[in-house]
């Protein structure tokens, strides 16, 4: 069957949130030490510490929002110790990933840097799982109190004279798991009590993030809501795609027919999962006040061969693209309730978007995705309705396409992905309540289903421009090249 995809461009499905296209960046492997930061002193070329290459290419992203120091990590880490001089700063072993020492170089000064380098809001996870209601709160006064305070003091002595401005802040991580192994009802009570001395100082509010739920928990999402809905502003999920489960994830690269398609399987559950939890939400906030934060997704594979297993490094080929892109349009799609989104992660870890060695860097093919989907930061998503072929792995289906719409300046931009390893997909395109007299487009895709870029090679996977184009009037019929994702622009 051919693909049919309506989009009327003149019914507005309301704003998608630029923060959907937020980045995540943990003390993990290589993503903040040689990935992000090297230092003053490093013959890598850098910006008082934050490495250049990076910085540069990140920046072209236009990242809307930057998580940080975890993940799991976030819930071992006390922020006294990653501010003031660095030779006095305390030396911790970094007991969730790989055990190294870490020695606290990069802490909040630097991670505030590196968002104003950025032009990024900061997302900042604090610490319940091993920390204290009074570390918390502290931390909170010293970023954000303007006032006579022990912390704004001591932030002023270490160079920071006018308080930053923060808005998103997460109370605590994973609670059912790495941050303490709780129950729901435990950490509902735990958060009410930590998020009253998370305090708003002079004009700065804080955007309250309680810690949601592990993929499927829907009873975690049932007592939150219920327990807290008043004092909470968002609530987090996390969800990876694993082709081969938790246990044994398969390799990043060498992967089968049969992982393709499990793993393209496994991207579409995420929206069963964004629509079952918003169902429970909806029942405790109909008016959709609370927003669902999936501060942590990607596809998630055994590390590389010969690399520490702690630092989770992975390639990065034409399935995470689908992965990405996919992923993408449904986030797009649930702009009344997911206004805010972190890929895991930013550089050298799970899906990156940047991958290092010494002083080479490479994009991935993840990168291209969220470069050429920027468009639909903070535009007006418009009405899509799509009529495609269902394919089938182990007795679950999942479309052949994927498709989200959106229009800003005057553009309607349009996502669309072929989920098909080994067919392409002609396509009609009805395009309603919109004059145009141009369309055109970028593609991503590959010859082979395991490609990636490699430090040898580092632009095998690259957008192109998309020329299987046919204008005839309002209709256009376009050819999506098997695993692709390709963005049209209509004007």
């Amino acid at each position: 069957m051919e693909t049919k995809v309506v989009v009327n461009a003149d019914v507005s499905r309301g704003i998608i949130n630029k923060n959907i296209y937020g980045q995540f960046s943990e003390h993990l492997g290589r993503c903040i030490y040689e990935g992000l930061w090297v230092g003053e002193d490093s013959p890598i070329p850098n910006t008082n510490g934050i490495r250049n290459d990076v910085l540069h290419a990140l920046k072209e992203l236009n990242i809307p929002i930057l998580r940080w120091p975890g993940g799991c990590f976030a819930d071992e880490y006390h922020w006294k110790d990653g501010i003031g001089p660095r030779e006095g700063r305390k030396r911790m072993v970094n007991t969730h990933w790989g055990g190294l020492v870490e020695n606290n170089h990069f802490g909040t000064h630097e991670f505030m840097m590196l968002c104003d380098l950025l032009e990024t809001e900061p997302y900042i996870n604090g610490n319940v799982g091993s920390g204290t209601v009074q570390e918390m709160s502290e931390w909170v006064e010293y970023m954000t109190f303007d006032g006579e305070s022990p912390m704004a003091n001591w932030r002023k002595e270490n160079g920071k004279e006018e308080a930053w401005k923060l808005t998103y802040f997460g109370v605590g991580n994973e609670n059912w798991g790495c941050g303490g192994n709780m129950r729901p009802q435990y950490y509902a009570d735990l958060y009410r009590r930590f998020q009253t001395y998370v305090r708003n100082y002079g004009d700065n509010k804080i955007f309250k993030i309680a810690g949601g739920p592990n993929v499927d928990d829907y009873n975690w999402t049932e007592v939150l809501m219920r327990d807290a809905t008043h004092l909470m502003d968002g609530l987090s999920l996390h969800y990876y795609v694993h082709p081969g489960g938790f246990e044994n994830k398969g390799s990043a690269t060498n992967f089968s027919e049969t992982e393709w398609e499990v793993s393209m399987q496994k991207t579409v559950y995420m929206e069963e999962l964004i629509e079952k939890h918003s169902t429970i939400m909806d029942k405790y906030d109909p008016e959709k006040r609370v927003h669902l934060i999936v501060d942590e997704w990607g596809g998630w594979y055994d590390v590389e061969p010969g690399t520490n297993p702690g630092f989770l490094y992975q390639q990065n080929t034409v399935r995470d693209a689908l992965i990405a892109g996919v992923t993408l349009n449904i986030f797009n799609n649930h702009n009344e309730r997911v206004q805010m989104a972190n890929i895991a992660q930013m550089v050298n870890v799970i899906q990156a978007m940047v991958l290092t060695e010494e002083d080479k860097m490479l994009l991935t093919p993840t990168y291209h995705i969220f470069n050429m989907y920027k468009v639909h930061q903070d535009a007006e998503r418009i009405a899509l309705d799509i009529d495609t072929k269902m394919l089938e792995i182990d007795g679950k289906e999942y479309p052949q396409v994927s498709a989200s719409a959106s229009k800003a300046n005057g553009v309607v931009n349009i996502s669309l992905c072929n989920l098909d390893k080994g067919e392409k997909v002609t396509l009609d395109l009805d395009l309603r309540g919109v004059d145009f007299s141009d369309v055109t487009g970028e593609v991503v895709t590959s010859e082979k289903m395991n490609d990636y870029n490699s430090f040898e090679n580092p632009d095998k996977i690259k957008p192109v421009d998309f020329k299987a184009i046919k204008v005839n009037e309002d209709k256009v019929t376009i050819e999506l090249p098997a695993m692709s994702v390709v963005v049209l622009h209509v004007k």
